[in-house]
């Protein structure tokens, strides 16, 4: 009977515990508990391979298609009858600047870039760990994995990325840490830079100030003495402060306690919390910090109160349900973006304490992964546990574009990104930079 054949296909597969379903095959096989050397049939397996076969195929997908097609609602003639009706938002220049960033992030190509370095053993001999731009994104500031355990820093200048085969020069820096690093904070090369790292084993944790003038074409000027480092317990999150009223301030999120420090005076303050809070970030029109937990709460913390006996000191608080990840200001600082262990993205109205958009797609069960915010542009983009690279509107939470990893998914080889319209400086480039394993990509625009 046709109606049933089509029915039988159509219909969810029922699954039976200990075996698993071959659509290929169209018949069950037997899952073995565990890894077997001789019979790798198992779930991790089966989940490894499909999630495999979906990379490559979206790479492929990627290669044969050289321009995307643009999303419902961004036809060139039917905004150009929305402005002549008088739609005062389409007059705006702010829009169609961002209109532009969205349908170039469709067609953004890869190209791997060459890395160059002044000392020859240093360029694609370690893992990239982290990668982030400083503040004009003329250079990316970069922490490598080292063969004997923990990581090693560097600086690439951006200056060549806009040449028909993209370079970029590498300088490694002679200080390296033995503990692992676990995030990091923005940073500008006429400030510190910020990183904070945590202990392996029952080393103790650190966070750890650089100098800028650590990081130089030349090393002539490294001193030992330049390294500044608090040890401090167990470190989940750090946070520099740039606003002028409590200038010099650093902040690390620690196992059920907020630890705010003047790095100029020295002076310490400690906040108690109910759970570890996992990221951390300064408002820089108030004197205010906020901190995103393990519980899914978010609070801020006015930091020029002294601390109180209870949770008086809380002023904002918003809740996910799972643990948050990562928040982002946006620039009035009446909104902040959050991502939690659930896959969730929530962009919160601090003003009336509730989510007002919801950014769906995200990838996430256990990773501490950064939201990365480009308010100019419109765009949301986030690296996710299954090691996609996601791309929002800002305005309208749509999901543009995802990528997939030029490398095979991993626990160890989630990429990590840095995208803006001015790469390499004010003249520079437009595009996403994704550093993964050994190797560097830039996604340029068409």
């Amino acid at each position: 009977d046709p109606s049933s054949s089509s029915l039988t296909q159509n219909s969810v597969v029922p699954e039976l515990p200990g075996f698993y379903y071959d659509a290929d095959k169209n018949r069950y096989f037997r899952l073995l508990p565990g890894h077997n050397n001789y019979n790798p049939l198992t779930k991790e397996s089966i989940q490894y391979k499909a999630m495999e076969c979906k990379r490559l195929k979206l790479l492929e997908e990627e290669e044969k298609q050289k321009k995307k097609t643009t999303r419902a609602g961004l036809n060139s003639s039917v905004l150009l009858q929305k402005r002549q009706l008088g739609l005062r938002e389409f007059f705006l220049p702010t829009y169609f600047y961002r209109l532009v960033h969205e349908l170039k992030v469709n067609c953004m190509h890869r190209r791997k870039i060459e890395i160059h370095s002044p000392d020859s053993s240093v360029a694609g001999t370690s893992n990239f760990k982290i990668i982030v731009a400083d503040v004009a994104c003329e250079r990316i500031f970069t922490v490598n994995d080292v063969e004997h355990g923990g990581c090693k820093y560097g600086i690439i200048n951006l200056s060549g990325l806009g040449k028909e085969s993209p370079t970029v020069e590498m300088y490694d820096n002679l200080y390296f840490t033995n503990r692992k690093v676990l995030g990091k904070s923005s940073f500008s090369l006429t400030h510190f830079s910020k990183l904070c790292l945590m202990g392996i084993a029952e080393t103790p944790g650190c966070a750890s100030l650089l100098p800028a003038s650590l990081f130089s074409s030349s090393n002539s000027g490294d001193r030992p003495g330049m390294l500044c480092s608090f040890k401090i317990s167990t470190a989940w999150s750090c946070a520099w402060c740039l606003n002028p009223q409590i200038n010099a301030c650093f902040s690390t999120g620690l196992t059920r306690r907020v630890l705010v420090a003047n790095v100029v005076t020295g002076r310490q303050q400690s906040f108690r919390t109910s759970s570890d809070v996992l990221a951390q970030q300064f408002a820089t029109q108030t004197p205010v910090l906020y901190n995103g937990c393990r519980s899914g709460e978010i609070f801020s913390i006015d930091v020029r109160q002294r601390n109180r006996k209870g949770q008086s000191w809380k002023a904002i608080q918003v809740f996910h349900d799972s643990a948050v990840t990562s928040i982002r200001l946006l620039k009035a600082e009446h909104y902040l973006m959050a991502a939690d262990m659930a896959g969730k993205i929530k962009l919160w109205d601090l003003r009336t304490a509730k989510c007002v958009k919801q950014y769906r797609g995200h990838h996430n069960e256990y990773a501490i992964l950064p939201l990365h915010v480009n308010e100019e542009e419109g765009l949301l983009t986030a690296v996710g546990q299954d090691c996609y690279t996601r791309i929002w509107s800002l305005q309208d939470a749509h999901l543009l574009r995802t990528i997939p990893s030029p490398h095979p998914s991993s626990k160890d080889a989630i990429p990590s990104v840095v995208f803006s319209s001015r790469l390499g400086g004010h003249q520079g480039v437009p595009g996403l930079l994704m550093a993964v394993k050994q190797d560097l990509y830039h996604f340029s625009y068409d």
